[in-house]
C-alpha cells in the first residue's frame, strides 16, 4: 500500500516533469521566435518566413509529443 502511494507521487512528478519540458519547448521553440520576428528585435529579419514557419511547426510537434507522453505517464497510476 506505501509503495504503491509512492509509485504515484514518483509517476506524478515524472508526468509533470515532461509537461514543464512540453511548455518551455512551446515557449523557447515557437513564442520566441515569433516575439523576435514581430518585434524586429535585431532590426532586421534574419530569417526567411519559409525557415521561421518550418522551426515553428518542429517545435510544436515536439511540444505536443512530450505532452502526449506526460498523459501516457499519468496512465501508470495505481487506481486505488
Amino acid at each position: 500500500m506505501m509503495m504503491s502511494k509512492v509509485r504515484d507521487e514518483q509517476t506524478k512528478l515524472r508526468a509533470a516533469a515532461l509537461n514543464t519540458v512540453a511548455t518551455s519547448s512551446f515557449t523557447v521553440g515557437i513564442l520566441a521566435p515569433i516575439g523576435a520576428t514581430f518585434y524586429n528585435v535585431n532590426g532586421q529579419v534574419g530569417i526567411p518566413v519559409n525557415t521561421l514557419a518550418i522551426g515553428v511547426a518542429i517545435w510544436f510537434f515536439a511540444a505536443i509529443a512530450l505532452h502526449l507522453a506526460a498523459n501516457f505517464v499519468l496512465k501508470g497510476l495505481s487506481d486505488e
